[in-house]
């Protein structure tokens, strides 16, 4: 009932919605019903909840603020306060799993990022070392973040809080325009109201995106990889390798 209201939503328009009865809205409200699986998976993916915050948390004592942050991608300001709760899966000890985007599912993450079924489909897995956090993995793509090789996965652990994304830091980004993209992020939201995202590449020029665009933010942590680094080429030397190439294409181009 109570995340109806905040939505505005009759009993008969949500129940038309679910495709079950008024009188069921109403027994499941007043507690003389319980939905099933179905119902439920329906409800979650309606107010963009996970199953465990729609079955475990007291949402009557969370703010309309941070409801309004969960049901929808919202302006955060500059105080980064307004994002949406995450999606997550966990096991039967109710710890964590990190889920896996690949880059086959990326597109389809853009549009299922709020829909906990499309979530529990990802593949997943665990890691020791990062704890106490919810982290997501990306598989990327590109030469702009070298060494970092195109394939390698990215783990990333979710930021709520814009006031967190500090100056110089890579980041992976979730948004409608550009998709997944991991790059070194420069915070101008209290400016602009926007984020500077800079490639390791020098031949890749920063462009800027504004905080409206952005749907996630993965702070890296990590990266798996089955390319390991070449001892005998520096990093210098490997992006001055990528440059010349780049030009040489370039010339080519020109000479047709």
């Amino acid at each position: 009932r109570f995340l109806r209201s905040q939505r505005g939503e009759t009993q008969q328009a949500f129940a038309e919605w679910l495709g079950i009865t008024r009188s069921a809205i109403g027994a499941y409200e007043e507690g003389r019903a319980k939905p099933n699986y179905e119902v439920l998976e329906k409800l979650a993916t309606h107010f963009g909840l996970s199953f465990d915050q729609l079955l475990r948390e007291d949402l009557t004592q969370q703010s309309s603020r941070l409801l309004s942050g969960r049901n929808a991608p919202a302006h955060p300001g500059a105080s980064g306060k307004g994002l949406r709760v995450l999606a997550i899966t966990v096991d039967a000890d109710n710890r964590e799993y990190i889920d896996l985007v690949p880059q086959k599912a990326a597109a389809g993450y853009l549009n299922g990022y709020a829909d906990p079924t499309f979530v529990e489909e990802l593949p997943r897995f665990r890691l020791p070392m990062l704890q106490g956090g919810t982290f997501r993995a990306f598989e990327i793509s590109g030469d702009s973040m070298l060494p970092i090789q195109p394939g390698s996965i990215l783990i990333g652990e979710y930021i709520d809080d814009w006031e967190r994304i500090k100056d110089g830091l890579t980041y992976i980004i979730v948004s409608q325009r550009e998709g997944i993209v991991y790059k070194r992020v420069f915070n101008k939201v209290a400016e602009r109201g926007e984020l500077i995202l800079q490639s390791d590449n020098p031949a890749y020029p920063p462009f800027s995106i504004p905080v409206d665009d952005v749907l996630e933010v993965w702070q890296a942590k990590a990266y798996i990889s089955t390319i390991l680094p070449d001892k005998g080429i520096s990093i210098d030397n490997l992006m001055q390798m990528v440059m010349e190439l780049q030009q040489e294409v370039i010339r080519l181009k020109e000479r047709k």
